[in-house]
């Protein structure tokens, strides 16, 4: 194989993971938001068709698998954390051929990172892309424990301040979980087709069905989440609409209270002969005429419970 750099290149040696200077047969060549260079250069090992890359490049790619000449290409969503309150499904790329595995990425993630630190053997390419896999399951599982956390936390202050800053950030986190749901479901079919194909060999049907298990395990999670967290916005929707009823109710009567007396003094505003006109004490009549009729209203509208 021909030597290149500035892409990583990563070999299992002794149960460990070393960098080397060039590839080998049996290594991992791994690649973050690569360069022209860089694939460059990653096409002088392996020729990798424009489409595959651009596939990697967009988000809303679905994950796939596909075969050409001797080589297998598999495109997966994987979770990445995107703002304090956001999520959001990154492609990862996985090429394998007959002397080596390759990843592309074109997002930064943890995926890669924490796949590192794990026992894992390059040599066996089939076992590598299910670990690949699984760690993207594992993940999925973290970010949902953290969203179940922040809902919670989110519904404690809606509790003593609905305010609106709070019911956007539920509107941010229902974002994610469709999110999740839709690779996690695409995921799974992924994988249910390389089963199904018998892309993976006999040896490794028990990690498979470990993978199958946890993405089943993950999507009923983010269903779950999803219901909670549809429950949780109806129920402060219904409470918004009942206050509001409610102050509008109340901004009611007080309005026709107040027409009561407003009515006694616009009739005695009028330039017309009028009852008690010239009586010394018209205006206290009046006023105590006016009261009472507000007090009635009051009586009124507290025993209709509408005050």
């Amino acid at each position: 194989m021909k030597s290149i750099s500035m892409i990583e290149i990563l070999k299992n040696t002794n149960g460990e993971l070393k960098h080397l200077n060039k590839p080998v047969k049996g290594c991992w060549i791994n690649l973050i938001s690569p360069t022209r260079s860089e694939l460059h250069q990653l096409k002088s090992i392996i020729d990798i068709p424009n489409d595959i890359i651009t596939s990697v490049k967009d988000k809303n790619e679905i994950s796939s698998i596909e075969k050409y000449k001797d080589n297998l290409f598999v495109l997966v969503q994987v979770p990445k954390a995107k703002e304090d309150l956001e999520y959001e499904t990154v492609p990862i790329g996985i090429i394998k051929t007959n002397d080596c595995v390759i990843t592309i990425s074109y997002y930064d993630n943890e995926i890669i990172e924490i796949l590192k630190t794990k026992q894992i053997n390059t040599v066996k390419q089939g076992q590598f892309g299910l670990q690949l896999l699984l760690t993207s399951t594992e993940a999925y599982m973290k970010y949902l424990g953290e969203i179940n956390k922040k809902v919670y936390n989110i519904r404690k202050e809606l509790q003593k301040s609905m305010k609106n800053k709070n019911l956007m950030k539920l509107l941010d986190i229902e974002k994610s979980l469709v999110y999740f749901n839709t690779s996690l479901e695409a995921n799974k079919r992924l994988v249910e087709k390389m089963k199904r194909d018998k892309i993976f060999k006999k040896q490794y049907i028990n990690l498979v069905d470990d993978v199958m298990e946890e993405y089943n395990q993950a999507i009923q999670m983010t269903k779950i989440y999803s219901d909670i967290l549809t429950g949780i916005m109806n129920g402060f929707s219904s409470v918004i609409s009942n206050k509001l009823n409610t102050t509008m109710r109340f901004l009611t009567s007080v309005t026709i209270i107040l027409m009561l007396p407003t009515l006694v003094s616009s009739i005695y505003g009028m330039n017309i002969s009028l009852p008690l006109e010239s009586h010394p004490s018209a205006f206290i009549i009046l006023m105590l005429g006016s009261i009472l009729l507000a007090a009635i209203g009051i009586i009124f509208f507290w025993k209709s419970d509408m005050l």
